[in-house]
């Protein structure tokens, strides 16, 4: 049985891959009166009377709503919300699985931006955070801004700012492996949707020498005609030299290769008219730009991709389950790039130790990633200012491993 055939089989059997479970018994007429009525009462009364107070007398604190329409799902397209649901299920998994955060899938029967923004903003009191997913570019853009001035809660495009994290991280490490300087590298990013318009805000917020970006019809430069607001906007700080032409003309003399696009755009040739030593990310699933193998005859010294059957996954779960546990720990108002910043670093120091080309990223399952991205991000949220919700230093990163640890005890249960 193939994998796809698996994956079907697994889907039939469970329907659902979350459920609610109960944290306290009901088991007599005393439990049902404290957990439901007439107790329920003294709770509801105090959140009235104070309403910070539900951030310790309900779940909200714990919860992250992860919010799609459906409109870019994983690689497949516009495929609908019921259709998008599968893959919230599993996001919704994985930040309990790694993170103990318990998030719930939430899938949108419309595509304007407005409805999205106003039925989010009427849903958020039940959520400490809200996850978007799989929301088309250049909407993503306009809904993650406006939800971020209406909300007083983390909102985080995971497809924009998750991906860009791991890269980053992954990046960090294979200059050091390579002996580059950031503020010396090059990289070429191809694909200008939602992951490839984060990854370079993030590099140039981190002094990246320069980001030549290219969309399907080449390299955006400045003045080129058709660009959106975004584009443009990029346009105005990117590709300093003004190159144009085509992703060939892009990679020529450039250190990193960055692809967050779709399969087979990367030839050998392009690989070996780029610095010596390149870095290439070929993160287009499930087949990459170039194959790792056609990468690394070719010159490059460090290859990335996003699947799990090639050294150095570049795997979003290495971010968004600790980001968000740190983000709630510290009842952060928002992730902000110092944040961001600060997870990508966390996740690029537990692999510094042990640095080769085949290993500049954990793996997935590396049980350290998740309590050291929430620490870091929770330490980022209180110097930034965003925490509202101060811990002293090495707690967050204990109870994300507790919860972790819960997490798995309920899964050995069931």
């Amino acid at each position: 049985m193939g994998l796809a055939d698996e994956a079907m089989a697994l889907h039939r059997r469970v329907r659902g891959k979350i459920g609610v479970y109960a944290r306290v018994p009901v088991r007599g007429q005393h439990d049902l009166s404290l957990a439901y009525s007439p107790g329920v009462a003294e709770p509801c009364r105090a959140i009235e009377a104070e309403p910070e107070a539900v951030w310790e007398l309900t779940g909200r604190g714990n919860t992250v709503a992860v919010v799609s329409d459906g409109t870019a799902v994983l690689g497949l397209g516009d495929l609908g919300p019921a259709a998008a649901l599968p893959v919230m299920e599993g996001k919704a998994l994985l930040f309990k699985v790694f993170a103990g955060v318990d998030a719930f899938p939430v899938v949108l029967a419309t595509r304007e931006p407005v409805e999205i923004v106003e039925t989010v903003v009427r849903l958020s009191p039940g959520f400490g955070g809200i996850n978007l997913e799989d929301i088309s570019a250049p909407r993503c853009f306009a809904i993650e801004q406006d939800l971020k001035a209406r909300l007083d809660i983390p909102v985080f495009h995971d497809d924009q700012h998750g991906t860009a994290v791991v890269a980053l991280a992954a990046l960090l490490n294979s200059l050091r492996v390579t002996g580059r300087e950031l503020a010396d590298t090059t990289v070429a990013i191809n694909g200008a949707g939602a992951a490839g318009v984060a990854i370079a805000k993030l590099l140039l917020a981190q002094g990246i020498g320069d980001v030549i970006l290219c969309d399907r019809q080449g390299i955006i430069a400045r003045g080129r005609e058709g660009l959106n607001p975004v584009k443009e906007e990029l346009a105005a700080v990117t590709n300093r030299t003004g190159r144009t032409g085509s992703l060939a003309e892009a990679l020529r003399g450039t250190d990193v290769f960055i692809g967050v696009s779709v399969a087979d755009q990367v030839t050998p040739e392009m690989v070996r008219s780029m610095a010596p030593h390149p870095v290439i990310f070929a993160l287009a699933n499930p087949d990459p730009e170039i194959r790792p193998e056609a990468a690394r005859a070719a010159g490059a010294a460090v290859v990335c991709t996003g699947r799990s059957d090639y050294p150095n996954q570049v795997n979003n779960v290495l971010g968004f389950p600790g980001i968000f546990r740190g983000a709630l720990d510290v009842r952060a108002r928002a992730i902000d790039e110092q944040m961001k910043a600060a997870a990508a670093g966390a996740i690029a120091a537990l692999a510094e130790e042990e640095l080769t080309p085949e290993y500049v990223i954990p793996g997935p399952f590396d049980r350290r990633v998740a309590p050291a991205v929430a620490e870091a991000v929770a330490q980022a949220a209180l110097r930034s200012g965003s925490a509202r919700q101060p811990q002293p230093p090495g707690a967050v990163y204990r109870r994300t491993e507790e919860l972790v640890k819960e997490a798995a005890k309920e899964d050995e249960t069931r």
